[in-house]
């Protein structure tokens, strides 16, 4: 794995704003960097990446047939009450699941160590599937990269395929929502429907604030049509505090991600993995914060909201001494505390996290975030990557 220094297209923008990226650049700073890529051998990908994302999931799965009749789990990971039989019957039903991404830190010469799993509403998706390959053939094809170098990016097959097999074994609706004045949710769901409308799909978009619900308890989008699947870019937690959260489990809808997700949608997964596979390659030491193991961490550590997206309320410490944090809202539901993991890639003042991309449970793409900072935050770049022919 290096980190290369690479000449950008002098027409970037023109050239990623005729895909339809929009937000390559978010409140003036450039979120989409091709000033340097990410190289990578075939093996490291096929032996450190994919097949311990797809061990990760597994585990991942044998978690949730534990945490769905332990009511004191679910209670730990902070999920009401009044949701878990909802929950515990997605799972149960097999409802499918579309896609998530673990968060790896890996540096080329270790086992990637799982930092956290975006497993309910990840982004980055676009850039991941159809962005970075425009730039790869583009580079080979100007010489910038020489010909034959590929790219971990199944993304784009795999996610047809999979709402294909949504389809089965009729045609139906699909609504997809996210919130509004949010460029980045939206180019996400725009995104995923364009894959769902190429699997066959009739796929219809509506904000999740025009969303109600109908006289039979059915929700509707804002023209009053009955939801009968929502894709829905917006996590389970919130869902579960709206007003109309008592209705989710009688509206006859059918969720993506499935409500199951909320198992491991939460950093207080974390904990649990190494309490079930303690000294597993792929895993870090975590517990929840207050738990006497936690005094068995390396003076190095950090300390997570069991909910937070894009690096919120995240703190990185060392003895006692805080290294780097990032405010938020998040908190209220507790923390747990994680070694540091000793493997985070670090080149040219740059600090890179590695996305590994599931779709049906499948490893199929990998994205990278670079930030001057060991947490990833939502400023942090987008950098492409490539497999070296």
């Amino acid at each position: 794995m290096r980190r290369v220094a690479i000449a950008p297209r002098h027409d970037w923008q023109d050239q990623v704003e005729r895909l339809g990226f929009a937000f390559h650049t978010i409140d003036g700073e450039t979120y989409w960097d091709e000033s340097a890529a990410y190289a990578f051998t075939l093996e490291q990908i096929e032996r450190d990446v994919e097949a311990p994302t797809d061990a990760i999931e597994q585990l991942c799965f044998a978690f949730i047939e534990k945490a769905i009749d332990d009511e004191e789990i679910l209670a730990r990971l902070a999920i009401p009450a009044a949701q878990w039989d909802f929950i515990r019957e997605s799972w149960q039903r097999g409802d499918r699941n579309l896609y998530g991404r673990l968060d790896l830190a890996y540096d080329g010469t270790g086992p990637a160590k799982l930092l956290e799993y975006n497993a309910d509403t990840p982004t980055g998706l676009f850039e991941s599937s159809v962005v970075q390959w425009d730039w790869l053939e583009q580079a080979m094809a100007r010489g910038a990269l020489p010909a034959g170098c590929d790219q971990f990016n199944a993304l784009h097959e795999r996610l047809i395929t999979a709402f294909g097999q949504l389809r089965a074994p009729a045609p139906y609706r699909l609504h997809l929502t996210c919130v509004q004045n949010s460029n980045e949710d939206k180019g996400t769901v725009d995104y995923l429907m364009d894959c769902a409308v190429q699997a066959g799909l009739d796929a219809r978009f509506s904000f999740i604030e025009e969303i109600g619900l109908l006289s039979d308890g059915r929700f509707c989008d804002g023209a009053n049509q009955p939801i009968e699947t929502l894709f829905k870019l917006y996590p389970w937690e919130w869902l579960f505090r709206e007003s109309y959260a008592g209705n989710l489990a009688t509206a006859r809808c059918q969720f993506i991600e499935p409500p199951w997700k909320a198992i491991l949608s939460n950093k207080g997964l974390l904990a649990f993995l190494w309490e079930m596979e303690a000294g597993h390659p792929n895993l870090l030491p975590a517990f929840f914060e207050g738990d006497p193991r936690c005094a068995g961490l390396s003076p190095r550590h950090v300390r997570k909201p069991l909910y937070s997206r894009e690096g919120a309320n995240i703190t990185l410490l060392e003895r006692g001494k805080v290294l780097d944090s990032d405010d938020g809202p998040y908190g209220a539901e507790g923390f747990i505390l994680q070694d540091a993991a000793p493997n985070l890639f670090g080149s040219a003042g740059q600090y890179a996290v590695l996305g590994s991309w599931l779709v049906a449970s499948q490893a199929c793409g990998l994205c990278i975030r670079e930030d001057a900072s060991p947490i990833t935050k939502n400023t942090s770049r987008f950098v492409p990557h490539y497999i070296e022919a």
